[in-house]
């Protein structure tokens, strides 16, 4: 069976059509005939099974197979501590093949970078020779998925990250990504071409790091500076992250983007809210879990979930159709 599953992977991932767009590479992932979109959105989990990871995988893959997904997005921090050290680290297998062995589990993840995978081979996890392990693993460092009723932008948010850049106690893999000023603005720009020319009726962009967040980490300046505005500008619905070992949905004051953390694969931060900036606040969780998303042409759903599958947290939302489906 594992055999099967892996050979009907490499035949979808053979299926989509993959192209460069303003820079960007793109994926084209067929959605059911239906026209329903549905995923589940996990961060900060790599941990061999340890801190309850293997807890939110046994949950994702039962609300997962409720629900029919058809992909899973990972927010980052995909291996701890430091990442992985080459392309034959066992902690691949041992922290993402091993670990979330579901059947509903078993379609493409899109993954971007977080920073602790910079801290290792960062160049190790966009490799092909991991997707020939494990034909899921789709990871890039900025790229879009498309889906026919949504966009979702994955952008690489770890070199905006100042502090990134002068700390001494870790070493990260900067590797393709100096100059930082160059690299980080040649980001943002291949993102607001690739936005203004989306007609996708959903705009989800997809970071490792917050925009807006009350836990530990709290707001990435960086980012409120230099992503937010882009994203208003371009109607963006969604921004989901991880980085902080939390779920949390914020509202932004000044447009109707919702800031979604889902950064709870494994081990969370019991108590470590910081909550600076506590405005458009609608829901907070210090415990493990994941996020689901369900949409149609007109109407998206978003649930949290702890570590036992209890929906601690549910948000919708509707749009008028533009023009009417003949």
């Amino acid at each position: 069976m594992a055999i099967f599953c892996k050979e009907f992977m490499l035949l979808v991932v053979a299926s989509f059509l993959i192209f460069c767009a303003n820079g960007l590479e793109k994926f084209d992932h067929p959605i059911k005939s239906n026209g329903n979109l549905r995923f589940l959105v996990v961060g900060d989990w790599g941990r061999k099974g340890h801190y309850n990871q293997s807890a939110v995988a046994l949950q994702m893959g039962r609300i997962g197979e409720e629900l029919d997904i058809d992909f899973v997005v990972s927010t980052g921090d995909n291996f701890y501590s430091n990442g992985l050290t080459g392309v034959d680290d066992p902690n691949f297998l041992e922290s993402f093949t091993n670990v979330y062995k579901a059947k509903s589990l078993q379609n493409q993840w899109y993954t971007v970078l977080g920073n602790h995978d910079y801290r290792g081979d960062a160049e190790a996890q966009l490799s092909s020779y991991l997707r020939k392990l494990d034909s899921r693993w789709i990871c890039l460092r900025s790229f879009i998925i498309n889906a026919e009723i949504a966009e979702i932008f994955m952008v690489d948010t770890t070199p905006f990250v100042n502090e990134y850049f002068v700390e001494t106690e870790h070493t990260y893999d900067w590797r393709s990504v100096m100059p930082q000023k160059t690299y980080t603005e040649n980001v943002l720009n291949d993102l607001k071409n690739a936005l203004s020319e989306s007609t996708a009726k959903w705009k989800i962009v997809v970071g490792h790091h917050a925009i807006r967040s009350v836990g530990h980490h709290g707001d990435t300046n960086e980012l409120v500076d230099r992503l937010l505005p882009i994203l208003r500008a371009y109607d963006v619905d969604l921004y989901m992250n991880g980085h902080d070992h939390c779920l949390e949905h914020i509202s932004d004051t000044e447009s109707g983007i919702q800031f979604l953390t889902s950064g709870a694969g494994s081990k969370a931060w019991r108590g470590d809210v910081k909550g600076l900036n506590r405005e458009g606040m609608n829901f907070f969780y210090d415990g493990q879990g994941f996020m689901s998303v369900q949409l149609t042409q007109t109407h998206v759903q978003i649930e949290f979930y702890d570590v036992f599958g209890k929906v601690l947290h549910k948000w919708s939302r509707s749009k008028l159709l533009l023009h009417p489906i003949i």
